[in-house]
């Protein structure tokens, strides 16, 4: 089986033992995502309890369910007697252009009308299909992102190696981790059953990689306020993705909510980020200005293509990361398809949120050592490469597709009615993983802790 936990344990300066799993099978795929998904939900699982083992002197055991962990992966609630809204925007998705494939992202209004700002406006995906097969890919996903819009023409491995912002991504490290200089003296407040209670997350990430950082460590006993623009949406994850978390709006180009998100950043133990990488500079909050404001922070940011390169600034997501860095490529000669072929489920996002998480506990055991902060830069394009590097792989049994009984599911009662959640795809002795809020809107909650 491929091993993709030794690296991971590598980049985020974790012991190398092995990762008791449970469950055989894997999602149809040329990767070996459904690997991917225990290593990253198990990486997580062992920064837990070295934590815990820092502070009590007990390392419990970790083991992840493969089936569980790969339902995560996709989504973990099932709505009872309402429905999830679409994932995705009706014209989102890949088209044939006149020489090769290129993926619109046209989820958020604002990169739809950008589309259409180069494409035309369009009623349905027959029209966007004839409009689209005039260009050239490069040159449409050239002029879409001029215009501020989200595309990616499909890309091989070998082409993307080749390409600046391949060449810059992959050089990389996987987590990128540093000490800061400024130290607090905040002391663990935290028990073996909520090892991160007391610790206040807050939460400026969107969409999938970021939510799933928040939502894991919500789930060890983390104070987790996420802040969204006054007019963002995501209605099709918001459900799967809030559970465990208090949601509130801040605009922080006003005077007044920059003045509020500052006195929130003072009691805040992390920070999640996930704006293009010069966004928070550009409003007036360097790093430097964040350990100014809250000394001994830990700042976790993530972007789409990484931190380097050409793109570093590139709006993007885990459906295009796949299309440029030659995984839908792959995939599509491994099926011997005759369009692009993407991974099973969005799991660069789910890996990388894993990931996440998993360095803001390091950075938090780091801190009750030394009193130093931290901060860690991940991106969905250097998760994508530690995945491609890892090379194919042979198909291996399906997982059991079936869904879980009335035994593997939690009953919650949403803000849209009741549901059922999968139980937790990660095990670690004496921590359970439970949510406190069950998931709700977007800006329910007051800009407060």
């Amino acid at each position: 089986m491929t091993d993709l936990l030794t690296p991971i344990q590598a980049a985020l300066d974790l012991p190398h033992t092995p990762l008791t799993t449970t469950e055989a099978g894997a999602l149809p795929s040329a990767f070996a995502v459904t690997e991917l998904a225990s290593a990253s939900v198990g990486a997580a699982g062992q920064a837990v309890a070295q934590l815990i083992a820092q502070q009590t002197g007990r390392l419990p055991s970790v083991s992840v369910d493969r089936r569980l962990a790969a339902f995560w992966f996709s989504s973990s609630i099932r709505p009872v007697g309402w429905q999830m809204p679409p994932l995705w925007d009706p014209v989102a998705g890949d088209y044939a252009s006149a020489d090769g494939w290129i993926r619109l992202h046209t989820n958020a209004p604002h990169h739809r009308a950008a589309a259409e700002r180069v494409l035309g406006k369009v009623a349905d995906r027959g029209e966007m299909a004839s409009n689209v097969a005039k260009w050239n890919a490069a040159e449409l996903e050239q002029a879409i992102v001029d215009a501020g819009g989200c595309a990616a023409q499909m890309r091989s491995w070998q082409a993307w190696q080749a390409h600046p912002q391949g060449l810059a991504v992959n050089a990389e490290a996987l987590v990128q981790r540093h000490t800061v200089e400024t130290t607090t003296d905040t002391p663990w407040l935290g028990s073996v059953a909520r090892p991160l209670a007391g610790i206040k997350v807050l939460d400026l990430t969107r969409v999938l990689a970021g939510p799933v950082a928040s939502r894991f460590l919500a789930g060890l006993g983390a104070d987790v306020l996420r802040i969204d623009a006054p007019t963002w949406n995501e209605p099709g994850v918001v459900p799967e993705m809030t559970l465990g978390k208090r949601c509130a709006r801040l605009n922080l180009k006003s005077p007044e909510g920059r003045q509020v998100f500052e006195n929130l950043l003072k009691s805040a133990d992390i920070l999640f980020h996930g704006y293009r990488a010069d966004a928070l500079e550009h409003l007036g909050y360097t790093p430097s200005k964040l350990q100014t404001l809250a000394p001994g922070l830990i700042d976790v940011s993530l972007s789409a293509y990484g931190w380097s390169g050409p793109w570093r600034n590139r709006r993007g997501f885990d459906s295009l990361v796949q299309m440029s860095s030659g995984i839908a490529d792959a995939g599509m000669a491994w099926k011997k398809a005759d369009k692009p072929v993407p991974l099973p489920l969005q799991a660069l996002d789910h890996a990388t949120g894993y990931l996440m998480a998993a360095s803001a506990i390091q950075a938090l055991s780091e801190r009750l050592k030394t009193g130093r902060g931290g901060s860690a830069r991940l991106s969905l394009a250097r998760t994508a490469a530690l995945l491609v590097e890892a090379g194919q792989v042979a198909e291996q049994p399906p997982l059991r597709a079936e869904e879980p009984g009335d035994q593997g599911l939690v009953v919650e009662q949403t803000s849209w009615g009741p549901a059922h959640r999968l139980l937790p795809p990660l095990s670690i002795s004496g921590t359970p993983l439970q949510w406190g809020l069950a998931a709700g809107e977007l800006g329910s909650h007051r800009a407060q802790w």
